[in-house]
């Protein structure tokens, strides 16, 4: 497989039980680029609410730990369970487990403890040739360690969740046994057979929803958290905001942008009017306006022209929240179109707007640096996107 073709798009969607401040199920990441390796976890503590989150929290960030450092698995098993606290009332502990490990040449390795099987899709087709293996840890017999190996290709789709998902209506009238794991899987298949290039934010959303749908009276009555891992090649986007230090780079940065292999952003009036004047474009503003952010304007070649700073610093917001509405603004439109990317470059400039700055304080660059800094920090450590930064 070649790896420069491959990029592992990861994301997930949670809900809590209801009437619960916070979810008991948690997610972990960790990209080791050295290796070209992604390593996935999802926990669910016993019970709900805070002390299923700390035990769930615990569970994920040992797991983390002790994959990537290659230690034994079933010893890094038995160290969990030994460590987690003890349910006063249960007198057990208890949080279950499924760990995806993967490789950019594609070599997978899935283990499980407890949490629903995982649903592995070639597009939209079932993938059966898993090689599985079953363990358990000394003092845990009664715990088995489910550990699945298989190659991954581009345009496949691993999916887990917690039994929330699986058991969504469970004992209702109309699904007296809950979703299933077959319920789940059809549905996935359904919405990837719609939306082939669906991606993972979008359909673990959607598995979510759907599960809700499936309670009785809409509300969840576990936690719910559903992980999609997509294997693909990379959706790129280019952002440029700011006029370049020097005017007699305009055309460069005009033609760079032109030139780009994937979507296309403008960010900033200034910007807008240089890549229009140099790509002999026409811009054409809307006059609806949502909220305090100035409308998009259009360009031929441009998939959004946006104001700038405001804008920007919006998103930022808009990106802070991952259960954010989508509404009408720019903004809106921006943040969508990062997320559903996977490499993301951008090119801001460093020239002073003398319109709106007192040449003494160059006080406008400083905030688009900061906020597009802020906005590169919250994509790769919370999105997981690969972003490149570049002043000009």
């Amino acid at each position: 497989m070649n790896e420069e073709q491959l990029f592992v798009e990861v994301d997930y969607s949670q809900e809590k039980k209801y009437g619960e401040e916070i979810c008991g199920d948690s997610f972990a990441f960790k990209q080791i680029q050295a290796e070209g390796r992604r390593i996935v976890v999802l926990s669910d503590g016993l019970g709900s609410g805070i002390k299923a989150n700390i035990l769930s929290c615990m569970t994920a960030e040992m797991a983390v730990r002790f994959i990537a450092s290659e230690m034994d698995l079933i010893e890094s098993v038995k160290v969990i369970m030994d460590v987690l606290p003890v349910c006063e009332v249960r007198k057990i502990s208890y949080s279950t487990l499924t760990i995806v490990d993967t490789l950019l040449s594609g070599q997978t390795r899935i283990i499980e403890m407890d949490n629903p099987p995982h649903i592995h899709l070639r597009g939209d087709k079932i993938v059966n040739n898993e090689e599985c293996k079953e363990f358990t840890a000394p003092g845990w017999q009664d715990r088995t360690i489910r550990v699945s190996t298989t190659t991954v290709e581009p345009e496949d789709r691993i999916i887990i969740f917690s039994d929330g998902i699986t058991q969504a209506g469970l004992g209702s009238p109309k699904f007296h046994l809950g979703w299933r794991l077959n319920g789940c899987r059809e549905y996935a298949i359904s919405k990837i057979k719609k939306e082939p290039q669906i991606s993972a934010r979008k359909l673990a959303s959607d598995m979510v929803n759907e599960a809700v749908i499936h309670e009785e009276d809409f509300v969840p009555h576990d936690d719910m958290t559903c992980v999609v891992i997509y294997f693909r090649s990379p959706r790129r986007t280019m952002v440029i905001s700011g006029p370049p230090f020097h005017p007699e780079q305009d055309r460069e940065y005009a033609n760079r942008l032109a030139e780009f292999k994937g979507k296309k952003i403008i960010c900033g009036g200034t910007t807008a009017n240089i890549i229009a004047r140099e790509l002999r474009r026409e811009i054409h503003t809307s006059l609806k306006r949502y909220g305090d952010i100035p409308p998009a304007s259009t360009m031929n070649g441009i998939d959004l022209v946006t104001e700038g700073i405001l804008t920007l610093s919006k998103t930022y917001q808009i990106l802070k929240d991952r259960d954010s509405v989508r509404d009408p603004s720019a903004a809106s439109a921006l943040a969508e179109y990062l997320r559903e990317s996977d490499i993301i470059e951008f090119f801001v400039g460093t020239r002073i707007n003398e319109a709106h700055q007192d040449p003494t304080l160059p006080r406008e660059l400083e905030i688009r640096r900061n906020i597009v800094k802020k906005i590169k920090r919250i994509l790769e450590e919370e999105y997981l996107k690969e972003i490149h930064l570049n002043y000009i």
